[in-house]
Order: structure tokens, then sequence, then C-alpha cells
């Protein structure tokens, strides 16, 4: 029980810590490049990974670097998003990948219940934050903020196979490098302009919210169930929002909290009514 505990608290902090990565994300490209950004992110997490770079089972270089590209496509389209959106819609919006792994799973052929329904109020949710008076208007940023979600749902879909083959920290190594590799050219194009570079959002976004993140989902998860940690991961957004309005002063209005709540609401169902 007392790891059971540690864990939920663990995972807890984790969706507190992923929460504020919106806001600072947001401030950081206002000021320099988002390419330069993740690739500088995952260039810092990536040291704290150097020992098992350095141990690689065989055969996990290929799926790392799947998984590496997923994450990158996500990253990436989250940062451009939030150049145009909000924290909080974009946290919302992301959160859509919980519902669109019961989705593609379908596709793929295997039974996840009925999950069309927890699609349905997501879209209903994402629509009244979208048109939220508080917030800025439907704006290109949701589109590519909606593709970090398919991109997140793609990943997970993924790591669900390659995660049963191979060690996670070895695995998570290459996923870091990799994603920082892939920036790399995007960010070469765009003209590496370091004078430009947040170094606290960087140093942030790198040590705390992706190797220290990354460290907790794999120890937390060793004592909660993947069910029961997927319902604590819906609390991003919340946190998000939370930070949103305390650092940006972001506002939700009556139909923008609604429409929140439903995606939340879509969620927690999509978890319930998917396999464990």
């Amino acid at each position: 029980m007392r790891g059971y505990a540690l864990g939920l608290l663990a995972l807890n902090l984790l969706t507190l810590l992923w929460g504020s990565t919106f806001v600072v994300v947001k401030g950081a490209v206002e000021g320099m490049d988002p390419s330069l950004l993740i690739f500088l992110r995952f260039l810092v997490a990536t040291l704290f990974f150097l020992p098992w770079l350095s141990r690689l089972p065989r055969g996990a270089l290929g799926p790392g670097m799947e998984l590496a590209f997923w994450l990158f496509l996500g990253y990436a389209s989250q940062t451009l998003g939030l150049a145009h959106t909000s924290a909080s819609r974009s946290a919302f919006i992301t959160a859509l990948s919980v519902i669109l792994v019961p989705l593609l799973l379908r596709l793929a052929g295997r039974k996840v219940g009925p999950a069309f329904l927890a699609a349905f109020l997501a879209l209903a949710g994402v629509g009244l934050l979208s048109y939220d008076p508080y917030q800025p208007p439907f704006n290109v940023g949701d589109l590519w903020t909606f593709l970090t979600a398919l991109a997140y749902a793609l990943y997970i879909v993924r790591l669900e196979v390659h995660a049963k083959a191979f060690p996670s920290l070895p695995l998570t190594a290459v996923q870091v490098l990799g994603t920082a590799l892939l920036a790399l050219p995007w960010a070469w194009a765009e003209g590496m302009d370091l004078g430009r570079v947040d170094w606290g959002a960087v140093l942030y976004l790198g040590v705390v919210t992706t190797a220290l993140t990354t460290w907790l989902q794999t120890w937390g998860q060793r004592y909660v169930p993947a069910p029961q940690a997927a319902i604590l991961y819906t609390l991003e957004p919340v946190w998000a929002t939370f930070f949103a309005y305390l650092v940006l002063g972001e506002r939700l209005s009556p139909s923008g909290l609604l429409g929140a709540f439903l995606v939340v609401f879509s969620t927690l169902l999509a978890i319930r009514r998917s396999p464990a």
C-alpha cells in the first residue's frame, strides 16, 4: 500500500508538471523559434539518459526512432499551435488523444467498447472551447493542436507494442535522443539563433518536464495500474488551465467551462469503457 500511495503521489505530481508546460512553452515561443526550443529541450533531456544509450538492447534502435517520430510530430505541432491559440485551449484539445486511442484501435480491428459517444462529447466540448468569447477565435493554432492529439494517440498505440519488447529506460533514451535529432534540421533551417533562447524555459522543460516526468511516469506506473494512471492523466488540462489563469490571466467563459467539462468527462468515459 505504501508503494501504491507513493505511486499515486508521483503521478499526481507528474500531471501538475505536465500542466505547467503549456504556459512555459507559450511564453518561450514568443521570443524564440519553436524548432530551436524543441531541439534544445530534448538535447538537455538526453544528457540524463546517456547511461542507457550506451547499453541499448539489440533491436531497440528502430522502434525507439519510430516512437521519436511520433513524439517529435506531437511536440512540434503543439509548440506551433501555442504560438496562435491559448494555453488552456491547447491543453484540452491535446487531451483528445485519450479518446483517439480507442478509435484508432477500433479501426485496427480491436474491440474497445462504445468509444464513439465519448468522441462526440469531446468534439462538442472542443467546439464550445473554440468559440469561447474569453479565448482567441478559432485559428490555425487549434488545427495544429488537433494534430498534436492525433500524434500522441498514435504514439500511445505504438508504445503499447514496443514497450512489451524492450526495457523502458533504454527505449525512452532512444526516443529522447531521436526527438532532438529530428528537430535539429528544422532548427538549423530556421537559423539556430541562440541569442534569442530563453534558457530558463529550456532548462525547465528539459530537466523538469521531460527528464524528470519521464522518470516519474516510469516509476509511478510500477505501482499504479494503467487504467487508474490514465484517469490521473486527465488532470493535466485542469492544471494547465489553472496555470494559464495564474500566470497569463487566461479565463474561460461559462460556455468554455462547459466545453472543458465535456472534454474531461468524455476522456474519463473513454477510459472507463476501454480495456484495462
